[in-house]
């Protein structure tokens, strides 16, 4: 469960509206308005014709940026659309205020279907691996591939540095969160976060950590941010509790798409020895584990997780669609 938006390695509609989104060279912005949700969409213009859609679904309290490292990498592999899920990066709360798992499942869903881009090469973080594993287990039609960085699957024994997220579903602890930590900066905050994320925080440059702060100033200033966090920190912790068919682990099993898996060994959000069960429980399944990562491989390890995603290509048969340009590394 990732915490805040994160330094990455490299470098609308709800007033107030606070600053400027940053947009790394070669993306741009839109707004894609849907019933219910206004979701803000940050793509790279395709290097050709004809490539397979892709889109990326981020953590708890980051956004699009997220994937700003992989994105490039992957340019002649699949046309990148990275999307802000409901009351995070620009996009504004949803009308109904459903943060749940299954309500950011519904929002890219819905975007799937109004685009008519399915079926893509589908990526999710922490929550956002939550949230695909859904996606690709109820609407398999719009699903080639699923690729899972540190997916929030439920554990029995949750780490303890995790806990503090958890927390944050619990009523009234938002706010008193809020107000113990009213006299922070935005670079103690970016720090903490950081430190709990990354595997080794000294990998964000300078530029990256200034980018982070400028970025955690204006989503402060957000009436609705901390409102959002805990709202969907509650979502996951409800997921995590759900059985039968609902439940994610036997969403998992349900899923038909080829998945890569790709867990850190630094990862103090997800547990490390959660990776063999996710190998067990998604039928066609590849794990990739990095002794070295925290809880976001695609920003602390970019070129790694494209070569993985790469081989995934090759290995399913996608690849010989993509022509001859393949990701950089």
């Amino acid at each position: 469960m990732s915490s805040t938006e994160l330094p990455s390695v490299l470098a609308t509609s709800v007033a107030p509206k606070v600053g400027t989104v940053r947009v790394a060279a070669g993306e741009r912005l839109r707004t894609v308005g849907l019933p219910g949700i206004t979701l803000t969409v940050r793509s790279r213009p395709p290097v050709r014709e004809g490539l397979p859609p892709a889109l990326y679904v981020h953590g708890l309290g980051g956004s699009s940026q997220n994937w700003s490292a992989l994105m490039p990498l992957l340019d002649g592999l699949v046309e990148s659309e990275a999307v802000d899920l409901p009351g995070f990066g620009d996009s504004p709360p949803p009308d109904d205020g459903d943060y749940s798992v299954t309500g950011h499942a519904r929002a890219v869903i819905r975007f799937l279907d109004a685009a008519e881009r399915g079926p893509v090469h589908l990526f999710g973080n922490s929550l956002g691996g939550a949230v695909t594993t859904r996606v690709a287990a109820v609407r398999p039609d719009l699903v080639r591939t699923l690729t899972l960085v540190s997916p929030a699957l439920p554990e029995i024994r949750v780490q303890r540095s995790a806990v503090p997220t958890a927390l944050l579903a619990l009523p009234g602890v938002a706010g008193l969160f809020t107000r113990f930590t009213k006299d922070w900066s935005a670079e103690q905050r970016v720090r903490g976060v950081t430190a709990l994320c990354y595997g080794d925080p000294g990998m964000v440059t300078p530029e990256g950590f200034r980018n982070a702060v400028e970025e955690m100033e204006r989503r402060l200033a957000l009436p609705y941010f901390w409102d959002a966090m805990a709202r969907s920190a509650r979502g996951i912790v409800n997921a995590y509790t759900l059985g039968g068919q609902h439940g994610l682990w036997r969403q998992a099993e349900r899923v038909l798409a080829p998945t890569l898996l790709v867990y850190g060994g630094r990862d103090q959000l997800v547990s490390y020895r959660m990776a063999q069960r996710a190998a067990r429980a998604f039928r066609d399944s590849r794990l990739l584990t990095l002794p070295d990562a925290g809880h976001v491989a695609m920003m602390e390890y970019p070129e790694t997780v494209a070569t993985a995603f790469r081989e995934l290509l090759a290995d399913t048969g996608e690849l010989a669609d993509t022509g001859p340009t393949s990701a950089r590394s």
